[in-house]
């Protein structure tokens, strides 16, 4: 049934409803001999009678009610598609899928929470992961935007910073190197340093520090997960490198210490991206212009750590 269209679906509607094809054409605005020609085409490629007649007029055949169910359901299916269309061409209404990295993830959901507030009738889809991860689904077109610390060089995505993003030395509150001030990176030469997985941002960024001052960490362990990292640090495992997002309410609570080394904080950028290749839809891009002009509000705040390299 290659050849059957859509006109034709709906003349056999209007002829069943109506009875009769002389109904049908009056219903759609087209000559009585338009509507037969176009049936006798339907039948022919369908290989079966469409209708019979009987007092009242045409009823359909077994083969015409297949048809017909046809037809009601395409015109459902257009009708969701409308809506589904319309509903994009504003931002009140729509679905984005955001994609976050994990570091992210200390403040990315309360700032999609109060977009979500704004914006209720929008379906957000919020997935968190390792930069990795996230980087190759964003890759592969899996989010309509995402947050990161860096966005990827692989494609040309759109990008903006949305805030400062400040990266420190972390250890326990007992720790002889808390209190100190202006501690040498050279000091840190002989101490053990709990790490997230090659590969990872914090990682690059703590080995790029480091490595300025010629120093190879010593690392105890590799883990997979900030949290843990803490609860190590905490134990007193060693120290950690990490943002300084990722540990404000530890900071606060005394369960860790940031150390006050000299060249740090480190500071980078939290920018949001999006593909560059794909059309943003109304909700999508009334969801970006709200990050950019909302995330700042957002960051946590960490006991002694500026808010911008300016107030260094």
């Amino acid at each position: 049934m290659r050849n059957v269209s859509l006109k034709q679906l709906r003349m056999a509607a209007a002829a069943a409803r109506g009875r009769s094809f002389v109904a049908a054409a009056e219903a759609l605005h087209v000559t009585p001999p338009a509507v037969t020609a176009q049936m006798r085409l339907l039948e022919d490629e369908v290989g079966l009678p469409l209708f019979e007649r009987d007092p009242t007029g045409l009823v359909p055949t077994a083969a015409g009610r297949e048809i017909l169910d046809a037809a009601r359901r395409i015109d459902d299916v257009l009708r969701e598609t409308r809506a589904t269309i319309e509903a994009m061409r504003t931002p009140d209404s729509g679905r984005v899928t955001v994609g976050v990295v994990s570091t992210a993830k200390y403040f990315a959901p309360r700032l999609l929470a109060a977009f979500a507030r704004e914006h209720p009738r929008v379906e957000l889809e919020l997935v968190v992961g390792n930069r990795s991860d996230i980087l190759s689904r964003f890759e592969a077109g899996g989010f309509d935007l995402s947050i990161m610390g860096r966005p990827p060089e692989a494609v040309m995505p759109e990008s903006a910073a949305i805030g400062d993003h400040p990266h420190v030395v972390i250890a326990a509150p007992d720790d002889p190197l808390v209190g100190e001030k202006r501690i040498a990176p050279a000091r840190l030469a002989d101490r053990t340093f709990l790490v997230r997985e090659p590969g990872s941002g914090t990682r690059t960024l703590m080995e790029h520090f480091l490595g300025r001052s010629d120093l190879a960490p010593k690392i105890g362990m590799e883990i997979g997960s900030n949290e843990t990292i803490k609860q190590a640090v905490m134990a007193g495992l060693g120290l950690t490198f990490l943002s300084a997002h990722t540990v404000a309410a530890e900071v606060e609570d005394r369960r860790l210490a940031v150390l006050d080394v000299v060249g740090l904080p480190l500071w980078r950028r939290w920018y949001v991206v999006r593909p560059a290749r794909r059309r943003a839809m109304p909700a999508t891009r009334a969801l970006i212009d709200f990050v950019i002009s909302r995330a700042a509000e957002f960051l946590p705040r960490i006991p002694g750590i500026p808010q911008h390299p300016d107030e260094a």
